[in-house]
């Protein structure tokens, strides 16, 4: 699969900020963070889910794995 590269910029984008954070954060925090759109922070965060690169310590709240 090929993702488009705005995508991909994204899901480093969410994954930097969620190493920055220290802590747990919700994908809405990481929206504000970044300064992108809370459904392509969604989109971004299942796909790093799927990765395998973040994972949940607690319902709604992510982290790098």
């Amino acid at each position: 699969k090929t993702y488009p590269e705005w995508r991909c910029n994204v899901e480093k984008k969410v994954l930097n900020a969620m190493k920055k954070a220290g802590k747990p954060v919700r994908p809405g925090e990481v929206a504000k963070m970044i300064g992108e759109d809370s459904k392509q922070v969604s989109k971004a965060i299942n796909e790093l889910k799927k990765q395998g690169k973040i994972v949940s310590p607690k319902r709604c709240f992510w982290e790098p794995a």
